[in-house]
């Protein structure tokens, strides 16, 4: 198996990774981020998903501000 195939490959059940999107949550305690339309490789046989570094910094930022304004509920969508 080349190295190309195997990260084509779900680690955890074997199934074909493909782009897509996913949903990230974050619970703050006080209250919840959610973050629809996240791109992410997605398995399309279990449902795994992976978000690139540079997806997990938007998070992160989107998670700080949320924090800051303290709302129960907070929804945004990245696509």
């Amino acid at each position: 198996m080349t190295r190309k195939h195997s990260k084509s490959l779900c680690p955890l059940c074997a199934g074909k990774k493909t782009d897509g999107t996913t949903t990230f949550t974050a619970d703050l305690d006080f209250g919840i981020v959610v973050v629809r339309k996240v791109p992410a490789t997605v398995c399309g046989q279990c449902g795994a998903d992976w978000i690139d570094d540079h997806v997990a910094k938007q998070l992160e930022d989107i998670v700080d501000a949320a924090r800051k304004k303290r709302l129960e509920v907070e929804v945004v969508s990245l696509g």
